[in-house]
């Protein structure tokens, strides 16, 4: 919160994210919306999902051409501006008499276009972000939009199905459309200021390398930081239990209405996905700096043995001690993700930071669909109980793991040391 009131800059930066944002989960409302209106709806909906997910697995590709890209800012306006336009267009074709499967199709195309663009931007801001705020204040600032960005998801969300009732699908793609409008204007201004202050920037070296190469020479960075690797791997596995959780969960609620429902089952679940946003909202915002002396094998044993206490209280179905514990857990999730951005920072060269931290965002966000399917399959053929367990055994020998690394990362620095 501090780097937000004192650096205009950031300040700028961290705004256009939210205005982007915001609008693309007010559109993504609308889509889904007029998808369900569709006679195979179950297809159109899942098309879209698809469409929204494949961007975020090949973040490595965005992040490596973002580091060979001299004029960073420069390219971050222009992929603002053809965001603007492709959802103008959108605008257009709902306005217009196109409809049905036509327009579907036609219409996540051209978001999936947006959303390529949309990470290749991500991946141009994280080095000027850094730039920005500076390397001690990495984890706060990627903390801050993090947390900020959740809440206002969680709150568009409710507005979103409130404009619905009175505004068309096409006023909905346009305002979308002038949200990414006004960030770019945002970048360019952060951007005139910025080269202003360092005019050295405008030559910066770039990363001149081929992908395969740049690939291998962000793991072995990454490797060279004592225990880096392994904390990674660890909460990608935690993303993963994590995101098992809430579909078990459901299963869980549903099997056990009378103990686990608060109110309908609909609110309850609701309520689930509120919590867990908070808690991670929290987590990101405060947690960063309340537990900054905090090392991140220590947050990473605690969200473990938080990941068992959720399960357990799903095996007992006591919804009232689940919820409390399922928010301590999303906190240090929260806390972990900046925590591991600025170690990153400070691991890798910056012309190969977009690259590397994309290849580790690649790894985070894989594990969560793997393992959601394994899990879930498991229960269809052998049931909840028997899921929840295996569940909780995978998350005993992560638990294992983390802390002979942990000890062994601490006892070899201590001899270092000496």
């Amino acid at each position: 919160m501090d780097i937000f009131i004192k650096n205009k800059d950031y300040r700028k930066f961290t705004i256009a994210s939210f205005l982007s944002g915001a609008g693309n989960i007010l559109f993504y409302l609308a889509l889904i919306t007029y998808a369900s209106k569709l006679r195979n709806y179950a297809l159109a909906i899942s098309l879209i999902s698809i469409s929204e997910s494949v961007p975020q697995i090949f973040q490595v590709f965005s992040g490596y051409l973002a580091d060979r890209t001299k004029n960073k800012f420069k390219l971050m306006v222009w992929l603002a501006a053809i965001r603007f336009g492709l959802y103008l267009i959108v605008g257009l074709l709902f306005a217009s008499g196109f409809a049905g499967w036509n327009l579907v199709l036609t219409v996540i195309g051209i978001n999936l276009v947006s959303d390529i663009a949309g990470s290749y931007s991500g991946g141009l801001q994280t080095p000027l972000i850094v730039n920005i705020v500076g390397n001690d204040e990495v984890a706060e600032a990627e903390g801050f939009v993090s947390g900020i960005n959740g809440i206002i998801n969680m709150i568009a969300q409710f507005i979103g199905s409130g404009l619905l009732l009175f505004m068309s699908y096409s006023s909905l793609a346009i305002f979308n459309a002038l949200t990414f409008l006004a960030a770019g204007a945002l970048f360019a201004s952060v951007g005139r200021n910025y080269y202003k202050t360092r005019p050295q920037e405008e030559t910066t070296s770039v990363n001149e390398e081929g992908f395969f190469k740049t690939i291998a020479l962000s793991f072995k960075q990454v490797k060279k930081a004592r225990g880096l690797l392994s904390v990674v791997l660890v909460i990608a596995l935690l993303n993963g239990v994590l995101g098992t959780i809430e579909p078990l969960i459901s299963i869980v609620i549903a099997g056990n209405k009378s103990s686990m429902v608060i109110g309908t089952y609909s609110f309850t679940i609701a309520l689930i996905g509120a919590v867990m946003t908070a808690g991670m909202a929290l987590g990101s915002i405060v947690g960063t700096k309340l537990f900054k002396n905090m090392s991140l094998f220590t947050i990473a044993i605690i969200s473990t043995a938080l990941s068992i206490a959720v399960i357990g209280t799903m095996l007992i179905k006591n919804i009232f001690i689940c919820l409390p514990v399922m928010a301590s857990l999303a906190i240090f999730i929260g806390t972990a993700s900046p925590k591991l951005t600025q170690w990153l920072v400070e691991a890798v060269d910056q012309n190969i930071l977009s690259s590397t931290m994309g290849m580790l965002n690649t790894i985070l966000i894989v594990t969560a669909p793997v393992m959601t399917t394994i899990f879930t399959t498991i229960t269809a053929s052998f049931g909840i109980t028997i899921a929840l367990t295996l569940l909780c055994i995978t998350c005993l020998i992560i638990l294992v793991a983390i802390v002979g690394v942990a000890y062994s990362t601490n006892k070899n620095a201590a001899i270092n040391e000496a």
